[in-house]
């Protein structure tokens, strides 16, 4: 699609991003909530199993079925995978941290990708956005806090989730992706179903789980058939990325990038949102100092890459679904 066509649809952009940035925080919720009672592999499993049949309906309005053949396969594979491992380490942290403080650390996403830029790709990243890389890890710290007694190791889970996506961008970066939104889900999800199957396999019985840490026992934990609620909430996690991740990369299609990726930010006033009227929780003091250092960075690198004219991955928030 060309850049004549994504300028006539800002609107449409915006409007799918904000609807993909509402329902993917309504998901995070969903699956921090079943953390206690169920294994990530066996909700992620759920959650791609419906996911892949609901993208194949949006497909067949899409074009038809055959819009799902590409001949960037490997690509496709490598760029799912690598979201995979950010998907996966970003809930394992969320089980044992506020969901507000998971989602913020997750937005260093883009500096990550900012600074990996200059090895990877031989881009220049002047004085001012290595400030706003340093800004932004400053923020991370603040909310991080390694030298408290009480420090949580499951808060650098999200940090290693940013440099797995950052890692996917480059790729995407490096490669290029022109395919359909509802083939760029299909992959996605296709590699998150045979990850799940594959790590259920080795430890779906239960027999590592020791009553542990929370982020240890949410991977390690046995699976367990659902009750009515939870295979609502369930059904409902795979209805949600399916949705989420459709319209996240169909508003990349239609739409600039610096015009609608500051929306993605949206996603940390949800988190609260969410946060407090779920569990209660509400950012400290410090935290919320760390959460505006690093949304401020983010936003600032985006302004420097617009100006630039770079409309791609290192001017996205960072969503885990793309």
């Amino acid at each position: 699609m060309t850049v004549a066509v994504q300028s006539k649809a800002p609107v449409q952009g915006i409007l799918c991003v904000l609807v993909a940035t509402i329902v993917l925080s309504l998901q995070d919720s969903i699956i921090k909530f079943l953390s206690p009672s169920f294994p990530l592999h066996e909700i992620v499993l759920w959650r791609a199993t419906i996911a892949i049949g609901l993208t194949v309906v949006f497909a067949y309005f899409e074009g038809g079925i055959h819009v799902l053949k590409t001949r960037r396969l490997g690509l496709h594979l490598l760029r799912g995978f690598l979201l995979v491992i950010a998907n996966l380490t970003f809930f394992l942290g969320l089980a044992a941290i506020p969901l507000a403080e998971a989602v913020a650390i997750f937005f260093v996403a883009p500096l990550f990708i900012t600074a990996l830029s200059v090895p990877i790709l031989g881009e220049h990243v002047g004085i001012k956005r290595w400030l706003a890389v340093v800004t932004g890890l400053v923020g991370v710290i603040i909310i991080v806090r390694p030298a408290d007694d009480v420090f949580e190791f499951a808060t650098l889970l999200p940090v290693a989730a940013a440099l797995a996506y950052a890692a996917m961008q480059m790729t995407t970066r490096r490669l290029g992706v022109t395919d359909r939104a509802s083939t760029l889900s299909f992959y996605i999800q296709i590699c998150f179903f045979t990850a799940s199957i594959a790590i259920g396999l080795v430890v779906g019985d239960g027999r590592y789980a020791s009553g542990g840490h929370a982020s240890v026992e949410f991977l390690l934990r046995a699976w367990s058939w659902p009750d009515t609620g939870h295979f609502l909430l369930l059904s409902l996690n795979g209805l949600l990325i399916a949705i989420g991740a459709y319209m996240l990369s169909q508003a990349y299609r239609i739409a600039e990038a610096n015009v609608i990726a500051p929306f993605e930010y949206v996603a940390l006033p949800m988190a609260i949102f969410w946060g407090f009227m779920i569990w209660g929780d509400l950012p400290d003091g410090w935290a919320f100092v760390g959460i505006s250092l690093i949304i401020g960075s983010g936003l600032f690198v985006f302004y420097r890459e617009a100006r630039k004219g770079r409309t791609i991955a290192a001017a996205r928030p960072g969503s885990r679904i793309r």
